[in-house]
């Protein structure tokens, strides 16, 4: 992989673990991670930013250093995988991936069974057939706006009064 897709799988994979891990990172010290503390492994991985891992500010060395740490760990298939994913990243428009990070803050302020609900109602859809699929989808489309959203919270009020 060359160095600038490294780095940039490695980025958003350090973004992800902040947002995921959230508070915990506070509870650390204000010390970052020395280039030398690293392993060999972690120094491969971040070797772009070794000239200037000094200026770099204690949180994003300790988010670097966690993210190269898991990418070391991960099994083969799951890095393709992982780059695959960033790769389709990149090649979003900013305005589409303006839209899923927003999309991604609200799914963040659902109460966690809610949020758990929409993840199983997609793993559900991800087994229908492709052709069932698409003809949800093309269902969906075909609502007017005005009816999607309300249709929405409509099914979260009944799930709730069950």
């Amino acid at each position: 992989m060359n160095r600038t897709r490294r780095m940039l799988v490695l980025t958003l994979a350090c973004a992800a673990s902040a947002c995921a891990a959230g508070p915990a990172f506070a509870q650390r010290s204000d010390a970052g991670v020395g280039w030398q503390q690293l392993t060999p492994a972690q120094r491969r991985v971040l070797q772009n930013f070794e000239q200037r891992w000094t200026q770099l500010p204690a949180e994003r060395q300790r988010q670097l250093s966690d993210g190269a740490s898991r990418w070391v760990a991960m099994p083969a298939q799951q890095r393709a995988q992982t780059q695959q994913r960033f790769q389709r990243w990149q090649g979003l428009s900013e305005q589409r991936r303006s839209s899923i990070r927003e999309r991604y803050r609200e799914f963040r302020k659902l109460e966690p069974r809610e949020r758990q609900r929409l993840r199983d109602n997609y793993r559900r859809f991800q087994k229908l057939p492709p052709q069932r699929r698409m003809q949800l989808r093309e269902r969906w489309r075909d609502l007017p706006k005005e009816q999607r959203r309300p249709m929405r919270d409509g099914e979260r009020r009944q799930r709730r009064n069950r």
